[in-house]
């Protein structure tokens, strides 16, 4: 396995303590602000759970997602028998091979710029790593599992649903498995992300196809450990039978809590109000200081660049008290970017603003 990657910024990260004004730390897009209070109040009425809960949690959870699905992102015809909730997304994304039935021999290609766990999971299930953006870059053995990132971690890219299609109708002709991690949707910025489950990318036929989805970002709900994974009714279903055998259930009182999200669009949307007013400071104070911004159309993180190695990046805001994560945790092809979080305080912010633009 590789190193993990955050224990490579303990140095940087005792520099921007060190800081005066206290560090202001945007290397992990953890949620700060609070959890919305419906959830809480659908937490706090379902906690007299004696019972087992189900790995294929509740009806109403199911129904939840899939009205959601319909609702927010144009997605109409999942079926909730094929929901499937998981204890947060990254446990799938790094379990998801292994439990498909992938092994050695196996290729599973990732984005070439991406989320660490795509990577060890491959790995664990013994699978050959393919690093691959455009179809033509796959090679010639056809791969048993593609996995994309829409919005991406870290860059924020949002790929079309012309790309979207163009994926789908190639993996069909090979035969191979799409994973599609959209854990970010609901936080498009100057693109609207699509589901590779919409319409216009699958035709209504989610044949081979997964979408895998969280509450961590856009109901603050991190510590919940909420996620789902829906498509393909034949993979769902054998997921599902698996993952009885492992005990992989999500508590009751969290799937109450989950359902209680999905059900309420008023807070998403003063979440990303938040974010947005967070994300627009960050932009004109890294810019200003020297850093061009890629992509970051979508998510919660700006992909930034002074074109020197990641790490003087590093170095050099550590300094000033910011910590912010290097791109080369996410790949080669992030040699010379950082990626920056926006999801401290307002507080914290402001004060990196301040620093950026002293």
């Amino acid at each position: 396995m590789p190193q993990f990657p955050w224990d490579q910024l303990a140095d940087a990260g005792e520099v921007a303590r060190a800081h005066p004004q206290g560090i202001v730390d945007l290397s992990v897009g953890t949620p700060v602000d609070p959890v919305p209070s419906p959830v809480r109040a659908a937490l706090a009425n379902a906690s007299n759970a004696p019972g087992y809960p189900t790995v294929h949690g509740s009806a109403e959870l199911r129904q939840s997602y899939s009205q959601w699905m319909d609702r927010s992102h144009g997605v109409g015809n999942i079926d909730p028998v094929s929901v499937l909730p998981t204890i947060g997304s990254k446990e799938l994304v790094a379990a998801l091979p292994v439990q498909l039935g992938i092994g050695a021999g196996d290729v599973v290609v990732i984005p070439e710029i991406a989320y660490p766990t795509y990577e060890v999971g491959a790995l664990m299930a013994g699978a050959t790593v393919v690093r691959a953006d455009r179809i033509s870059l796959v090679g010639h053995q056809a791969p048993a599992l593609i996995w994309l990132n829409s919005p991406s971690n870290p860059t924020g890219k949002v790929l079309s649903t012309e790309h979207l299609a163009k994926v789908v109708g190639w993996a069909r002709s090979q035969g191979s498995i799409v994973v599609s991690d959209e854990c970010y949707i609901d936080l498009g910025w100057d693109s609207a992300p699509v589901s590779i489950l919409h319409r216009e990318v699958c035709g209504g036929d989610f044949t081979g196809l997964l979408a895998v989805h969280s509450l961590s970002k856009r109901s603050n709900m991190a510590g919940y450990r909420a996620g789902f994974i829906s498509g393909d009714p034949e993979l769902v279903a054998s997921l599902l039978a698996l993952r009885r055998h492992l005990g992989l259930m999500l508590p009751t009182p969290i799937q109450a809590a989950a359902a209680a999200a999905l059900d309420d669009d008023g807070h998403v949307m003063a979440q990303r109000n938040r974010y947005g007013e967070r994300r627009a400071k960050l932009m004109s104070a890294f810019e200003n200081a020297g850093f061009s911004v890629g992509h970051s159309e979508a998510g919660l993180y700006l992909w930034c660049t002074r074109g020197e190695p990641a790490i003087d990046s590093v170095n050099w805001l550590a300094q000033r008290g910011i910590l912010v994560a290097p791109g080369t945790f996410y790949g080669p092809g992030g040699a010379s970017h950082i990626r920056v979080a926006f999801t401290a305080t307002d507080e914290r912010v402001d004060s990196a603003v301040a620093r950026l633009s002293a």
